[in-house]
């Protein structure tokens, strides 16, 4: 069996249980296709599931290599693959919780239905950004919120990974949107097209904002809490990271979801086809080699980045 590098977890904790070693180079079965990466971007749910926060919701053999980002070139394909062939330039969101055979390596296998051509527009490092995130807003607002055009959303963590696109996406859409974030992100959110950024660390959001139909929510507690209020009668409350409160969803005469993203070729499809039209576009701050997927998640648990931290692999 061949060998390729990968950052593998054999055991839960800090960045340090990182450790970018060799591993067994997978190879494709029926449906997949095996990709040579170039690129992977780093999630929060990467750093939750290394830390074991996650390990009654999908347990992973150890040792598991991290990562649902990638972005690269098939190298083959198993039987069955029709979408795809050698050589062909894709992005994609495979289920590292499948296997625990992550992103965070020199080859990794998915799905044909986990992954879609790659947007020609952009280099595999702005690729491997988007798939977690766009399809994390995307569900988000459209499929739980159905946001529609003219109707007003609050996005927190609106310069963040999922907020960045969120905010994009409903722009698209021809929402409102309300975003908040820190005093060093207020002239990015304009960047982005908020309508009404709001600098948390001056302003408590639930004092300036009223009458949303809907609030996403990627940061939970306290900031999920104070949200209730912001919303009108009817209004929605989508997060991403805990299940809303329906006691509280009700008590203010709302409704409330919780999303878990899945991943999708036709989703992922549209998304290129809307960063190729300059719809929407990633945003990178920090490019890392694999080999420092440690300073990477140290960077990623500060909760502070503006849009994506990328692993170059290739």
């Amino acid at each position: 069996m061949e060998n390729m590098k990968a950052v593998r977890v054999h055991n839960y904790g800090g960045p340090e249980v990182l450790r970018f070693e060799d591993a067994p180079r997978p190879t494709p079965d029926s449906g997949e296709l095996l990709i040579r990466v170039h690129a992977a971007s780093v999630n929060a749910i990467d750093w939750k599931v290394r830390a074991g926060y996650l390990k009654d919701v999908f347990p992973l053999p150890l040792p598991f290599i991290p990562g649902w980002d990638v972005s690269g070139i098939v190298e083959a394909v198993g039987s069955g693959v029709t979408k795809f062939k050698k050589d062909d330039e894709v992005y994609a969101r495979p289920d590292a919780a499948r296997n625990g055979k992550g992103t965070y390596a020199e080859y990794v296998v998915a799905k044909e239905t986990e992954a879609a051509l790659k947007p020609k527009s952009i280099d595999h490092v702005h690729a491997a950004a988007i798939p977690v995130v766009a399809l994390t807003a995307w569900q988000a607002l459209f499929d739980k919120a159905a946001l529609n055009k003219g109707q007003r959303v609050l996005i927190h963590g609106a310069a963040g990974g999922v907020g960045g696109f969120a905010v994009q996406l409903a722009k698209w859409k021809g929402a409102y949107v309300i975003g908040t974030a820190s005093t060093r992100n207020q002239a990015f959110l304009r960047q982005l097209g908020v309508d009404e950024p709001i600098d948390y660390e001056k302003t408590r959001f639930e004092d300036a904002v009223h009458d949303v139909d809907v609030v996403l929510d990627p940061i939970g507690g306290d900031t999920q809490k104070r949200s209730w209020k912001t919303l009108k009668k009817g209004g929605i409350l989508v997060s991403i990271v805990s299940p809303p409160s329906e006691d509280e969803a009700a008590k203010h005469g709302v409704r409330s979801a919780y999303l878990s993203a899945q991943g999708g070729s036709s989703l992922l499809a549209e998304l290129a086809t809307l960063v190729d039209s300059g719809k929407i576009k990633p945003t990178v701050e920090t490019v890392l080699p694999l080999s420092e997927a440690r300073h990477a998640h140290e960077l990623n648990e500060t909760g502070h980045a503006r849009g994506k931290i990328v692993l170059k692999v290739a």
